[in-house]
């Protein structure tokens, strides 16, 4: 009988510890129940933007109005929050806590950096309004032409944000190339290093003559000449003439600035220079080089396209008119077609230097052949011995050779230029490695030069009797 109620008692405890858990486990879930059932019906947090402390309360921006609202005790404010952070707001609008940073908004266009926690910026077309850019340090991190997200409501600029399209095209360091590096054009080197350089090195005696330094120049002739190059040496030499430490070249090219939307081609003109006169006024050099220019500027009421240009010419005249207050930014246009520009443009006091870039002669030829056809490449055996072993003349006997056989037919002299002399460099260079991969000899040739010439001049006669079936 004793063990019997042993056992007994033994199982209702165990009985009794079953439901003592069950009981505890049903009074968490319950709680849990009656905490989840109170959030559920608690009211909305407002989101806000903090602006300032004001002693023990603080001033918010919430749906485009200011207020000054308490804080929860257990948040410091000098500690967890900065002017532009995300708040939120009880039923009370107490401060609560700080949220997420919304990071979508609306862009606007950089003006002028004021100070360093506000800057002007143009949004919704010409509406300009001051934004204060969270995080300050608005010198270091902003300049004019940058683009920001910007909450209307709050007054406050978020962050800078990188933009395709007309951005792609801006400031971008000016490549290592050199008027030395360029063959054939000296006569227009000469003239242009007259009107850029000498303005920058002798300031003082173009005030004492009462001289006003050209604003920039139009490089104009067929392609493929070297009109482009030539711009990007004036943007290397601009650097060595001002004492800067580098230089920026803004590339342009006419149909990548065409927008079918009404007045987006003007702002990004509008960008363009702003970026330079930002660049500018740091002491860099700036040349703002329009490539194809006809294809923006034309003549207005020309009829020839839809007469967007009726906008877009005087955007750049008021531009150019601007650029005579600081020196060190250059504007160089390009065409082929100089006669489809507007003559506004073309007239003196906005692109005052024309140079016309013209296909290079025999003599002009040979200088363009010993940029590409150096002693350090391989030489065939027969080419070096026919000089007598010296490498220098035997560049300068095969690039001679060269010009003879492009220039043997007079008519030859209209299918020129730059583009073509080195294609026939390039040309004979992969003659040499198709013949040493098939056995051959190592080293260029003269009649790998030969072929080379003929193949070019081919191409050339081609595409020019295309065009005259064309036309």
């Amino acid at each position: 009988m004793v063990a019997e109620g042993q056992d007994r008692v033994a199982a209702l405890q165990a009985r009794n510890t079953e439901l003592q858990r069950l009981l505890e486990a049903s009074r968490e879930a319950m709680g849990e129940m009656r905490a989840k059932l109170a959030e559920a019906s608690a009211p909305p947090h407002t989101f806000a933007t903090f602006v300032q402390t004001v002693g023990d309360h603080a001033d918010v921006v919430s749906n485009g109005r200011r207020m000054r609202v308490g804080v929860m005790p257990d948040l410091d404010l000098d500690l967890d929050l900065q002017p532009g952070d995300e708040v939120l707001l009880n039923p009370m609008s107490v401060i609560v806590g700080g949220a997420d940073a919304e990071f979508t908004g609306q862009g606007a266009l950089v003006r002028e950096v004021l100070d360093d926690e506000r800057a002007l910026v143009v949004s919704r077309g010409e509406d300009e309004r001051v934004v204060r850019l969270i995080g300050g340090n608005a010198r270091e991190r902003l300049t004019e032409g940058d683009t920001v997200i910007i909450d209307q409501r709050t007054g406050f600029a978020s962050e800078r944000i990188e933009r395709t399209g007309v951005e792609a095209l801006l400031l971008e360091e000016v490549p290592d190339v050199d008027f030395e590096s360029i063959g054939g054009l000296g006569r227009q080197i000469d003239r242009i290093r007259d009107a850029i350089e000498l303005p920058l090195r002798h300031p003082d005696l173009y005030r004492e003559h009462a001289l006003t330094p050209p604003r920039g120049l139009l490089l104009y002739g067929p392609p493929g000449c070297g009109k482009t190059l030539i711009a990007k040496a004036v943007a290397h030499s601009l650097a060595d003439a001002v004492g800067a430490d580098r230089s920026y070249f803004l590339s342009v090219k006419g149909p990548e600035l065409l927008n079918k939307y009404v007045g987006e081609t003007e702002r990004y003109i509008r960008t363009i220079f702003e970026r330079a006169r930002a660049k500018a006024s740091q002491g860099s050099p700036v040349v703002v080089f329009f490539d194809e220019m006809e294809a923006l500027f034309r003549s207005r009421g020309s009829g020839v396209s839809s007469d967007m240009e009726t906008t877009i010419v005087p955007q750049l005249l008021t531009e150019l008119d601007g650029v005579e207050q600081l020196g060190n930014v250059i504007v160089i246009g390009a065409s082929n077609r100089e006669d489809m520009i507007d003559p506004a443009i073309m007239r003196p006091g906005r692109l005052d230097v024309k140079i016309e870039v013209s296909r290079p002669d025999a003599t002009s030829a040979r200088d363009i052949f010993s940029k590409y056809l150096t002693a350090n490449l391989p030489l065939a055996s027969a080419v070096v011995d026919s000089s007598g072993g010296d490498r220098e003349r035997a560049v300068t006997d095969l690039a001679a050779h060269a010009v003879g056989h492009l220039y043997a037919d007079p008519s030859n002299a209209e299918y020129m230029s730059g583009a073509l002399i080195r294609n026939v460099v390039d040309r004979a260079k992969t003659n040499a490695i198709k013949a040493l991969i098939a056995g051959g000899e190592r080293g260029i040739s003269t009649e790998h030069m030969d072929a080379a010439c003929e193949a070019e001049l081919a191409e050339a006669r081609a595409v020019a009797s295309s065009h005259l079936r064309e036309g």
